[in-house]
């Protein structure tokens, strides 16, 4: 990570255009409900009208969570901002940024509704947030990323106090960090095949001036001792219309890799934003295992601690179907850590839906953090 580096647009083989880069903005505004999402439904998965969602069999699902068991990212306590531009027009600027240089617009891409940078040597995006120095000593990073053949990579830029910056560059062959006289880099495993044409996710956690990056079920990059304290960041790269930088399910969060037997100590539970489910479903996503990995080693070292696990949404959609969809998500959680070894007697779960908000369900921040599941001794 850190101060910036410039970078030549590297040289790339002839791709196919990527099609619909950019619709007009008469098109109708995809809400989340048009979409075939749900926002209580703790997933930043997106369904369009005109896509049918991959189905996902029991057993495909728990190859992918299989391999995620080594998986150890955890996200932050507490959600600062987040945007997966469903409620923004294709065509037009996201209501929750600001532009500083080039040209982006919003859009949809194999599946998602996404953030393109198509224009702009550098394009620089920077997330509305009311206090302009929202990031701590502990904080989380994630979204999804569609890298093409063709695209310049996506790098994000990171300020402290006094305006001066460092660099994460997702490249594709793996992430660069540079922060003054100080330059990591870290190649993608071997197994990381066919990187372009898909969506990955990508995961950033800082703490104590140590930062790590992950790639899918990948840890990539390590930096130790990094020389900057941020205090804000942007999304930047060089743009194209016809090979855009896209990226959506931004959620930036305080805090991360909680001390949970402290939590549980001091709290009596434990409250997460990390584990996360398919669209309107029970199925739980492979990134979650960080936070499962961390609960079920937590029970495995103290013999007599037992769970209620709990399931929680925000208050849009029908209260019957959110408290349905949280039990069954509780009962997820529940079979997966059973899975893990935990024996069941130790584990109890109930679904609360929408009736005992943490946060305002007014913005999707206050949203996303009403969407938890809770470890209650």
């Amino acid at each position: 990570m850190f101060c910036s580096v410039t970078f030549c647009k590297a040289q790339f083989d002839i791709v196919p255009a990527l099609e619909n880069v950019i619709n007009t903005a008469e098109q109708n505004t995809h809400t989340s409900a048009e979409n075939g999402t749900k926002e209580g439904s703790t997933s930043n998965e997106t369904v369009t009208e005109n896509q049918t969602p991959k189905k996902m069999t029991g057993d495909s699902n728990k190859v992918q969570l299989k391999a995620y068991q080594n998986y150890d990212f955890v996200a932050g306590e507490k959600i600062l901002f987040e945007d997966n531009f469903l409620n923004d027009m294709d065509g037009e600027f996201p209501a929750h940024w600001d532009l500083n240089n080039g040209q982006a617009v919003v859009n949809k891409q194999a599946g998602k509704t996404c953030f393109m940078i198509i224009d702009g040597n550098y394009c620089r995006l920077t997330p509305l947030i009311k206090n302009k120095t929202y990031l701590g000593n502990e904080f989380t990073i994630e979204f999804d990323y569609y890298p093409t053949s063709g695209t310049y990579h996506v790098r994000i830029g990171f300020f402290d106090a006094e305006g001066n910056e460092g660099d994460l560059d997702i490249a594709g062959d793996g992430v660069g960090g540079t922060c003054g006289d100080k330059y990591l880099f870290g190649s993608y495993p071997a197994e990381q095949e066919n990187f372009f044409e898909k969506w990955h996710h990508v995961a950033i956690a800082f703490k104590n001036n140590q930062l790590k990056v992950y790639l899918d079920v990948n840890r990539v990059l390590t930096m130790p001792n990094v020389p900057l304290q941020p205090v804000s960041l942007d999304f930047h790269g060089i743009g194209d219309q016809t090979y855009p930088i896209m990226f959506t399910n931004v959620k930036i969060a305080e805090g991360g890799k909680m001390n949970m037997l402290d939590k549980v100590t001091t709290d009596g539970k434990i409250i997460t934003h990390g584990i996360l489910f398919e669209v309107n479903k029970s199925t739980i996503k492979p990134e979650s295992m960080g936070v499962l990995n961390q609960i079920a080693q937590l029970l495995r070292d103290n013999a007599d601690l037992k769970f209620e696990i709990g399931g929680y949404t925000d208050s849009d959609g029908d209260d019957k179907t959110n408290l349905k969809l949280s039990e069954q998500r509780a009962n997820a959680v529940k079979e997966q850590l059973i899975a893990m070894g935990i024996q069941e007697d130790r584990l109890t779960t109930k679904g609360y839906g929408e009736t005992k908000p943490i946060d305002i369900n007014t913005t999707a921040e206050g949203k996303e953090n009403n969407r938890r599941v809770e470890f209650i001794k």
